[in-house]
């Protein structure tokens, strides 16, 4: 089962490495408000789907926790426009290994928002994982552009959306979860959407279809995924998605991974992995941020993986 759970891991990694790939093209000729707007358009008939799936009796649309509900509404539209700019400018083998410090994020803000405590080993981890971020950055040898900004910035908002979701997740309905952000970026990308609007092609209409539907795939197989495996299986898996923008990169767009770019990527990924591998250890402790962290950056169209997950274990506690 494990096995199974790791290989459908490396599906959906590898699904949304082609979901990023094909954001890329989209951003060679389209604004991020543009291209975000499109795919969630596409997306609100996967939403009726989860609507209807969620047969919660007597529910209601209106969210338990108001207030933490905007708070990560507004840091998920943020968060993906953010991720969404720093693939369509920046080097997949860039926009990766920052990307990969969430993680990292994660268990920083799990100590003044959920009062969990992180002991010195894990401090650590964090610190040589973020001095990895910097090797990558070059801050002073290399040109740092928006893009870089960018692709940070989504890293911290989609840590921030995932610590809220850890707050909330198991008190709201999977429809509020899921309808809200969608609603949000439509709106709001809809009313930016003037200033940058151009012209779409049918292809490329239906690359941004494509987007929404392969996020959905992507979501799918990742659920699947912790339904087999253990999260310590699955969550290391992420990584391979540095191995899809090598490839991808170098096919698509005649990028190529420089040696300090590899250094950085790997000590980050090294302490991604030592903050994994710690908080497995802690399994009858709830002080587990990561673990229990289960959000993508870069994908508003597609359902919160925690979101079904939490519906399962509330079904079994029925």
């Amino acid at each position: 089962m494990q096995l199974k759970g790791a290989l459908f891991a490396l599906l959906a990694f590898a699904v949304f490495a082609t979901h990023d790939v094909v954001i890329k093209f989209l951003g060679g000729s389209y604004s991020p408000i543009q291209i975000i707007f499109f795919t969630v358009l596409f997306s609100f008939p996967m939403l009726i789907f989860v609507m209807i799936r969620d047969s919660q009796d007597g529910g209601s649309l209106l969210p338990v926790h108001p207030w933490w509900t905007a708070a990560r509404t507004i840091s998920g539209a943020f968060g993906a426009a953010c991720a969404f700019y720093a693939f369509s400018v920046l080097p997949l083998t860039q926009v990766y290994p920052i990307l990969f410090a969430m993680p990292l994020l994660v268990t920083v803000l799990a100590i003044p928002m959920l009062g969990e405590r992180v002991g010195i080993h894990r401090a650590l981890a964090v610190a040589v994982g973020l001095a990895g971020v910097i090797v990558v950055l070059r801050p002073g040898s290399a040109d740092l552009s928006l893009g870089h900004a960018a692709a940070l910035l989504g890293a911290v908002f989609s840590a921030f959306s995932s610590i809220i979701m850890r707050k909330i997740g198991r008190a709201e309905r999977t429809v509020v979860l899921q309808l809200y952000p969608l609603l949000v970026n439509f709106v709001v990308m809809g009313a930016l959407l003037p200033f940058v609007y151009v012209p779409v092609e049918l292809i490329d209409l239906g690359a941004s279809a494509v987007v929404a539907l392969l996020a959905l795939i992507a979501m799918a197989s990742l659920v699947t995924a912790y339904r087999l495996a253990p999260a310590v299986i699955v969550a290391p898996m992420q990584y391979s998605q540095i191995i899809w923008a090598s490839i991808f990169g170098a096919i698509f767009f005649e990028e190529t991974l420089d040696q300090m770019t590899m250094i950085g990527t790997g000590i980050i990924i090294a302490s991604g992995l030592y903050i994994v591998l710690r908080e497995d250890r802690r399994k009858d402790s709830s002080n587990q941020p990561v673990l229990r962290s289960r959000s993508r950056i870069g994908t508003p169209s597609a359902p919160r993986v925690a979101s079904f997950l939490n519906r399962d274990r509330r079904k079994d506690e029925d």
